[in-house]
């Protein structure tokens, strides 16, 4: 009977601890992605936001999904955009007002272009320059995962400052070539919620 009680008080002590947690944390901010396109090409420089959604089943481990959309363009009218859409574990310490994070994050993206860069060639995105004065667009979509962590400063119990987070980014665009793959940068800032 006493051990009873005591695992029972034990598990009303750590419901209480959990459910002083956060569950969830809403992130929203800026995304810089360097993409590599590989094959020669020099890479290009990105811009645009990024936003996930995280839920955590104790308060060091949880799962996030996370969507992204990017802009790059150049003089001439030729542009591209990315979308990525990634899911997966997430690890968190909590240390006061600082909480560092790593996660792993995989799922899928969808490249668009036009211009005379990208070209295509069988539906999938060519990466190269077209003929002088010609316009080709093109929209391709493939694997993605990223690897990497960040830090978040708590302001308040409920408001959080994501001062960096950095990932390397996989990308698989084949650009004509069966597994092809593209080794890309993305550093990103922003504001988290919890609550």
């Amino acid at each position: 009977m006493k051990r009873l009680v005591l695992l029972c008080g034990a598990m009303l002590l750590f419901a209480g601890i959990a459910s002083a947690q956060d569950k969830v944390e809403v992130f929203g901010g800026y995304s810089y992605v360097r993409f590599n396109p590989g094959q020669g090409a020099s890479g290009v420089n990105f811009n645009g936001g990024s936003g996930s959604i995280a839920y955590n089943f104790v308060p060091w481990l949880g799962v996030v999904a996370d969507v992204g959309g990017y802009h790059w363009s150049r003089s001439g009218g030729t542009d591209a955009n990315v979308v990525s859409y990634l899911f997966g574990p997430k690890v968190s310490y909590h240390a006061g007002p600082i909480t560092p994070f790593v996660q792993g994050l995989f799922g899928g993206v969808h490249g668009s272009g036009s211009g005379g860069t990208f070209c295509t060639e069988g539906g999938a995105i060519v990466h190269g320059e077209g003929t002088t004065g010609s316009t080709c667009s093109g929209s391709e979509n493939a694997f993605a995962a990223a690897l990497g962590g960040g830090v978040d400063w708590n302001a308040t119990p409920h408001i959080g400052v994501r001062l960096v987070q950095a990932e390397y980014v996989l990308t698989r665009f084949g650009f004509g070539l069966p597994n092809y793959n593209q080794n890309n940068v993305r550093v990103s800032a922003g504001v988290t919620f919890r609550w």
